[in-house]
């Protein structure tokens, strides 16, 4: 069953002008609703009581205690599997340590997977495919991303640009066209340097996929498609670990259904490419 957030994540697009209200404060303040009356609701997302309701109602449950009722569940869940994946690595044996580290990462794959839609990846794709090149962009870890994004693109002779240094990504953002496709990495969605690149692509009017946590964030407004992942980590951390896995995976995802999209030129352009290891 799909999580509270989940369902109004995907019910967002598509929600009447009175729910927006409602459905942006469940998103951005999830951990209050079950503290929050009916009414205290309506004051705080400006919305109706009924509205609430029956956006309830159309999220798949009987009323708003149903939904509070689920939600707090999550939250508890959701605070005993980050205690338990956010467990010092640095204590306990190596045994310990592989454990924890092993968990955490297929935790966030698995909880990834349930945030993919089918509708979402199928807009990435056709974006990516139409484009004339493909700009990647992406800082610390976000980076290691988009620099395999990048080996991946240019094995099927996509055009493609993806440069280390932030002052390089500021240009080639600000030099961007609408007929590009840029692909923003960002496990946070808020690290300055990378809004400020993605407001610079939205300023040239070049469409932005980003990737980014399951959060409201200025790069996932900036963005006109997201492919989230699972927020399973602390923003401020020893260091990227499940984020980067889960970001990772879901270039693989993309790279693989581009490459599905006109399968029998790819693998005729694998061939063309592969290195022969044999070779003196």
């Amino acid at each position: 069953m799909k999580s509270v957030l989940i369902r109004a994540k995907q019910y967002q697009p598509t929600a009447s002008g009175a729910e927006q209200g409602a459905l942006r404060y469940l998103l951005e303040h999830s951990e209050e609703i079950p503290q929050l009356s009916v009414k205290e609701l309506s004051q705080r997302s400006f919305s109706s009581a009924a509205t609430i309701v029956r956006l309830c109602r159309k999220l798949g449950f009987e009323g708003y205690r149903d939904l509070q009722k689920q939600l707090l569940f999550e939250i508890a869940l959701r605070s005993r599997e980050e205690t338990k994946g956010n467990a010092r690595v640095t204590a306990g044996s190596i045994s310990d340590i592989i454990q924890k580290i092993t968990y955490r990462n297929i935790a966030s794959l698995e909880e990834t997977v349930k945030l993919v839609e089918p509708q979402v990846l199928e807009q990435a794709v056709d974006m990516v495919c139409r484009a004339e090149s493909v700009l990647l962009f992406g800082l610390g870890a976000s980076q290691l991303v988009a620099k395999d994004a990048y080996l991946k693109f240019i094995r099927i002779d996509k055009p493609c640009s993806c440069c280390e240094d932030i002052h390089s990504q500021y240009v080639i953002a600000q030099n961007s066209k609408p007929n590009d496709v840029a692909i923003v990495i960002s496990y946070s969605g808020r690290t300055e340097e990378i809004v400020r690149c993605a407001e610079y692509l939205k300023n040239q009017g070049t469409p932005i996929i980003a990737i980014t946590r399951f959060e409201p964030s200025p790069i996932s407004r900036l963005a006109a498609c997201c492919l989230n992942v699972m927020a399973t980590e602390e923003l401020y951390r020893s260091g990227a670990m499940s984020s980067r896995i889960s970001q990772l995976n879901m270039i693989d995802v993309l790279y693989t259904a581009c490459i599905n999209r006109n399968i029998s030129q790819n693998v005729r352009m694998f061939s063309h490419n592969r290195l022969d290891t044999d070779r003196g």
